[in-house]
């Protein structure tokens, strides 16, 4: 089961990966603006604050959350593809409005797999299964703009958002195969208790459809403010939310001005979004590199403290080369291998501290809503990023390289400071 897990992992994660270039080439061509294409790719995701906790709530009450995942991924990958269709058909408007509501859904392609992880392996597993987990994040991170940018450059953008909604829903069926949760396991039973004891006598003589559905709504709500509890009260999940979060900022700044940066030094936009697939490349590295060694990853607190300080380096290099500086394409290598050896430990310290400090009826809420703020982290990122590019491509790489320092300053001040 754990293969075909990674197998549909990969496949809604390469997905979700290339969307994001694809909609930024395609707003670019569509509208022939890098404002344009940022915002809709800002869009697409700034609504996964709303989505991530509603969605890892749902999960964890869920008797087969499996569904759930293939609902979330099924509604997904059809935003995608209305979004390809409409293109340059429809007002700019309601393009944003369909990436919005698809930036609902998304967190279920990132922390919704990840929570489910425990439920097909056992605990002695596990450690070895998470750095299958986060290969298919870095893998994906390697395909998907690779692919997005090499189908936009010979079938159009819209093709390539049109391929990355085929990928997602590739996943379906393996969604719906994933195992049903435990019969009164850690995540269910105190809901459903709640649940029960919260039904008012009056229920059994008024039965309906409306007066049963309030009571799990309630109790959704409850258990989502549960999730943002724990996160704001475990020092080290609230550490490891803040870092990501303000480097995922920075992240998104970088992707906006890739488009530019390609068209400056290697030829058109296109070939800027390949620098994505280089920066996968060496997080691959990375990832792969940990899985056969875990003694590098012991501590991932220690990762996560000192992988900013690195991301603000390659992004540093970025603005000189973007400044003209001699051998810029080199420049750009080197700023590839260093936001990759970054990303991809920074990746799985996460999820190791995840697994470690999340409680277990509260697991898919810890991880849908980390990456909903990481996701509402990037499409900020995304959103400044497109014009300040546009004003002056170096002064926002140079603003990414401070936000990563910003993400360095808060986990320092986090580990330091009084809860």
């Amino acid at each position: 089961m754990l293969k075909r897990y990674v197998l549909g992992a990969l496949a809604a994660r390469t997905g979700d990966e290339m969307s994001g270039p694809a909609l930024l080439l395609a707003g670019l061509a569509a509208t022939g603006s890098a404002a344009a294409g940022s915002s809709l790719l800002a869009a697409a995701t700034v609504a996964a604050a709303a989505g991530g906790p509603l969605i890892g709530a749902l999960l964890d009450r869920s008797a087969r959350p499996g569904r759930l995942l293939a609902w979330a991924i099924g509604a997904h990958a059809g935003a995608l593809a209305v979004l390809a269709a409409g293109l340059g058909r429809i007002p700019h408007g309601w393009t944003l409005l369909i990436a919005t509501a698809a930036g609902l859904l998304g967190p279920a392609l990132s922390g919704g797999w990840t929570s489910r992880l425990p439920t097909l392996v056992p605990a002695t597993r596990l450690p070895r299964s998470n750095a299958l987990d986060a290969m298919t994040f870095t893998l994906a991170g390697l395909a998907g703009p690779a692919l997005a940018g090499t189908l936009a450059h010979l079938a159009g953008a819209a093709t390539a958002v049109t391929l990355a909604a085929t990928l997602m829903a590739c996943a379906l069926p393996i969604a719906l195969g994933l195992p049903p949760a435990a019969r009164g396991g850690p995540a269910l039973r105190p809901a459903m208790i709640t649940a029960h004891r919260e039904v008012p006598t009056a229920t059994a003589r008024r039965p309906g459809k409306c007066r049963r559905a309030a009571v799990p709504l309630r109790a959704v709500l409850r258990e989502t403010a549960d999730g943002f509890r724990i996160l704001a009260r475990n020092r080290a999940l609230a550490r490891a939310t803040a870092v990501t979060t303000v480097s995922c900022t920075a992240e998104g700044m970088l992707v906006a001005a890739v488009p530019l940066l390609g068209t400056r030094l290697l030829g058109g936009p296109g070939q800027g979004v390949l620098l994505l697939a280089a920066v996968g490349v060496a997080a691959l590295t990375a990832t792969t590199l940990a899985a056969r060694r875990p003694a590098l990853l012991s501590r991932p607190d220690a990762v996560l403290a000192v992988s900013p300080l690195v991301l603000a380096t390659g992004c540093t290099l970025a603005a000189v080369a973007a400044l003209g500086a001699p051998g810029g394409p080199w420049l750009l290598a080197a700023t590839a291998a260093l936001l990759g050896l970054a990303e991809g430990p920074q990746l799985t310290a996460v999820f190791a501290i995840r697994h470690r400090e999340a409680p277990a009826r509260l697991r898919a809420q810890v991880f849908t809503t980390g990456a909903s703020l990481k996701l509402t982290g990037f499409a900020t990122g995304a959103a400044t990023g497109g014009p300040l590019a546009l004003h002056s491509l170096p002064g926002a790489l140079l603003a990414a390289a401070g936000t990563q320092l910003l993400a360095a300053a808060v986990g320092a001040a986090l580990r330091t400071g009084r809860r």
